[in-house]
């Protein structure tokens, strides 16, 4: 043990001396560190060959000495150390920013996503900080250290003169790295950024900070594409998208028209939790009892292979799916990007051209959250009410808005004011990461028993969302509008980030260690439910699609021709529907193979294909181009703004100036036709019985 004495003697030390040169080498290695942690760590980086394991080595190193290579210009001791330790925190920090948003969303930090923070701020807080883990500190250690020692003055900085010599030396030494590192990806990866792949794999071959700058190019090339889009962008597209698409008026065409529509939009839940029993202590638990039944029943139409299909934008890209049939965008949220600039053909606004439909949206957050204020008036919507229009207090709300069980109930007052028929749709919260907010008279539910706090507590909350949705059933049926509505429940997209699916995998009774990218995809699968209430022709389809194909199948449902619309989607219900699931990152799936990071897997087992069949090669090429041009006929609609060249017969076009979010009680309280109304302007809210976990268990 060190003596009080020997401290003295370490604090009154000759400080140490460095020249500029063995500090700025050393920065550099220590950020390469830093570097390889995460991309091992975290980013979960992985290599099969010797040509991968060196473009591991110079990846993050060609893009450290190339910003570190302003350092030697800078004479004065002062400003080189000032400028250094900003560098290298500016690094630092979007290394870590990039870890922490990769843990939750198995993606990197694009510039859509850095210039739509603010509109999605609102709803972050402690779900941030239930992403750092202890060995965070590892990140910005080092230079907490040398600030300190340096401002202790136990660190000192000699004078060094960076001769034109050196400084020709180690520009040569960059251009040496960056061509290596560009080299050695393009033998392994050709044609990585003029082609079509994940923003993984640019990260993987060219580093996190060299695509950093890619997507700064290819954004600023998105928004000339949008600037200098005209009329005949549009034609090839349209010429595609019309000649791919199956305008099949089947038996089931038009079996809903005039019906109100109801869609649920249940927050992160999975299709695995349907019919899930969690095992504690010797006892089975059903998790989602009432959804189950729903699924299950003679009046639904239950989808079991249904994917989210979203990508960076999360919840809002499962809404522009739903209700534009249409892709979010490979770079950030459309919603937040575009949504309020661009014109929609959207669902709201048909069933208003074709059926004279109102519509509304329920949401018990801040109405700015992913933009959803002016997307919303671009989509058609007549009504949105935010949090603004909920009472809200500690007791029944958390970071992302109203409680589910609240929420349905408080909504009632402006639900039952919408003219008829009607599109609402309600957003739900409460299962939301990190599934821990439940209210001390909603608790009850066992909590799973795994490493990770957060699978543990998304049975609970997945309980607690599916109990409110009974409510509110119940509530329907009691109010009469049950009977002459559609309702429609889906799942938004993963709950359990891949990062943390092999913590889950004991309780889907799989091996973690065996755990693969297919798993991953196969979690992406999210329930969909079409209950039309007295149908009695309800069934399990099996059809493979995604939330792309909703509102197709819907539109026919409701006796809608969707053959004049540009929409991605087809119906889901089609007998001979093409079923071809494309994702965002332009992966896929069908009912035989799955592609995955240009990796083939057989469907039946799992496994990867290490000897395909010259027949199952042309056709896997096939589906890439087929999965390419709807990526790219999806991206070229909503990047170039081309819907507004674009005129379908009885399809009033949306003036966003038309639509005010804000008084519109004034507007809609004396309605005709509502269910307010007909109810001789008395309110039904007396008819909504809102219960605790231990109400609901003794019944």
């Amino acid at each position: 043990m060190i003596e009080g004495s020997e401290y003295l003697k370490i604090i009154n030390r000759n400080p140490i001396t460095l020249s500029q040169r063995q500090i700025l080498y050393g920065f550099s290695i220590s950020l390469w560190i830093k570097y390889m942690f995460a991309y091992v760590l975290d980013f979960k980086v992985n290599f099969s060959s010797p040509i991968q394991y060196a473009i591991l080595l110079v990846n993050p190193a060609s893009s450290i000495v190339l910003f570190f290579s302003i350092l030697l210009f800078i004479k004065k001791e002062k400003s080189f150390l000032i400028t250094l330790i900003m560098l290298y925190s500016v690094l630092s920090i979007w290394l870590i920013a990039n870890v922490l948003y990769y843990r939750e969303y198995t993606d990197f930090i694009t510039i859509n996503t850095i210039l739509g923070f603010g509109k999605i701020a609102s709803g972050l807080g402690e779900s941030a900080i239930q992403l750092f883990r202890p060995y965070d500190s590892f990140y910005v250690i080092d230079q907490v250290v040398f600030i300190i020692l340096y401002s202790l003055k136990k660190l000192k900085v000699s004078k060094t003169e960076f001769r034109r010599k050196y400084i020709l030396n180690y520009y040569l030494v960059v251009a040496l790295f960056v061509t290596l590192n560009f080299s050695l990806a393009e033998v392994f990866r050709p044609g990585l950024l003029s082609r079509t792949f994940s923003r993984d794999y640019i990260v993987k071959y060219l580093g996190l900070n060299f695509y950093f700058f890619y997507d700064g190019v290819e954004t600023y090339k998105t928004n000339l594409v949008k600037a200098e889009a005209s009329p005949t962008d549009l034609q090839p597209i349209e010429n595609y998208l019309k000649t791919n698409k199956k305008n099949s008026q089947n038996e089931l065409f038009g079996i809903a028209t005039k019906k109100n529509v109801i869609a649920i939009q249940l927050e992160s839940f999975q299709q695995f939790l349907i019919d899930y029993k969690l095992e504690k202590n010797g006892q089975e638990y059903e998790v989602t009892p009432f959804i189950n039944s729903i699924f299950g029943s003679e009046d639904t139409y239950s989808f079991t292979n249904i994917f989210s299909q979203v990508g960076p934008g999360r919840t809002s890209d499962a809404e522009t799916l739903v209700d534009t049939s249409l892709f979010g965008l490979e770079n950030g949220s459309l919603f937040s990007k575009l949504g309020d600039k661009n014109t929609f053909q959207a669902l709201p606004g048909i069933l208003k051209s074709q059926k004279n439909y109102t519509s509304a949206v329920f949401h018990g957050n801040d109405g700015n959250f992913w933009n959803r204020n002016g997307t919303y008036k671009q989509f058609g919507y007549d009504y949105f009410f935010d949090s603004s229009y909920y009472k809200q207090n500690d007791n029944n709300s958390f970071q992302y808005g109203l409680m589910d069980k609240d929420f349905f109930e408080q909504s009632v007052n402006y639900f039952e004011k919408l003219p008829q028929p009607f599109y609402s749709k309600f957003i739900t919260v409460s299962n939301h990461y990190p599934y821990d907010n439940l209210k001390e008279a909603d608790k009850g539910f066992p909590l799973a028993e795994t490493e990770d706090e957060t699978i543990n507590n998304y049975f609970s909350t997945a309980n607690y969302l599916d109990s409110a949705v009974e409510e509110f059933f119940e509530y329907l049926k009691k109010s009469g509008v049950y009977d002459n509505s559609i309702i429609v429940l889906y799942g938004d997209h993963y709950g359990i980030s891949n990062s943390r699916n092999r913590s889950l995998a004991k309780l889907l009774g799989k091996d973690k260690s065996e755990w693969t990218e297919f798993d991953n995809l196969q979690m992406q699968r999210v329930p969909l439910m079409i209950k039309i209430p007295g149908i009695n022709k309800g069934k399990i389809v099996e059809t493979y699609g995604g939330l792309v194909d909703l509102m197709p199948t819907l539109l026919s449902l409701l006796g809608i021709d969707n053959s004049e619309y540009l929409q991605i989607g087809k119906n889901l219900l089609d007998r001979e529907k093409e079923q071809l699931v494309a994702f965002r990152n332009g992966s896929f799936t069908t009912p035989d193979i799955s592609v995955i990071k240009e990796k083939n897997y057989d469907n039946r087992t799992g496994t990867v294909i290490e000897d395909p069949s010259e027949e199952m090669l042309l056709k896997v090429e096939q589906y890439k181009k087929r999965v390419n041009n709807l990526l790219d006929a999806s991206d070229s609609i909503n990047n170039g703004n081309l819907l507004r060249f674009y005129s379908v017969n009885n399809f009033q076009v949306i003036d966003p100036e038309n639509y005010d979010y804000t008084n519109q009680m004034e507007k809609i309280k004396k309605s005709p036709g509502s269910l307010y109304s007909n109810n001789q302007f008395e309110s039904t809210i007396s008819l909504y019985e809102k219960k605790s976990y231990s109400d609901h268990i003794s019944e």
